[in-house]
């Protein structure tokens, strides 16, 4: 008897667990939103890219809207496309596609976690991180991605230095370090979480055995 009480759990469920339970529904726009966000850097990626093409076939017009859009200063007015213009037009489209993928882990991530099953189980493209994702695999994964995101500005700055004041160098380097470290401290949180996790389990199988 009740065995069929717990199985029929989710039928039996009041009015207001039930109206708890669906509120998560709420986090949906939120996600449709993300996506349309992520349209729109799909579509910056692809005018910064049309813009280094024209640029490499010597148009001054996209060459200018390259050196403004990358903030590139320089005491020489540049007349063709350099080395490091090229290198930071680079490095900034690395920077979308590396936020893009952040996005995606947020949509697909916290959907499946927060929201409801995708039942992806089987499909060929299921991401490999998402069989195992949880709310603390997923906090380890963004942390990761924006210390990522962080080395590509950092980088970018560095080679344009000579433009920047010393103290934005120091600032933009603390951050880094500070995501870093954050990084960190999320990750062992969430191994030792784990290991406590596990030493349940076995507490409870041993008592089960015994």
């Amino acid at each position: 008897m009740k065995n069929e009480n717990r199985g029929g759990g989710a039928l039996s469920m009041g009015p207001l667990p039930r109206l708890i339970f669906t509120s998560r529904w709420l986090q949906l726009p939120l996600y449709l939103g993300l996506i349309a966000a992520q349209g729109v850097y799909v579509w910056h990626f692809l005018l910064e890219l049309w813009h280094l093409i024209e640029a490499a076939f010597g148009s001054p017009t996209a060459l200018a809207a390259l050196i403004k859009s990358i903030g590139y200063k320089s005491d020489i007015e540049i007349a063709s496309l350099n080395e490091t213009v090229i290198m930071l037009v680079v490095l900034a489209l690395i920077d979308v596609v590396m936020i893009s993928n952040l996005l995606i882990m947020v949509i697909v991530g916290g959907y499946e976690t927060f929201v409801s099953r995708m039942n992806l189980e089987g499909h060929p493209d299921q991401p490999e991180w998402l069989s195992h994702v949880n709310a603390s695999v997923l906090k380890v994964k963004l942390a990761t991605a924006i210390i990522g995101i962080s080395s590509i500005h950092l980088l970018k700055t560095f080679i344009n230095a000579a433009q920047y004041e010393e103290k934005v160098l120091i600032w933009q380097t603390l951050i880094h370090i500070t995501f870093l470290f954050s990084a960190m401290a999320i990750a062992y949180t969430d191994k030792l979480m784990s290991h406590s996790e596990a030493a349940a389990r076995r507490l409870g199988g041993n008592a089960i055995a015994g």
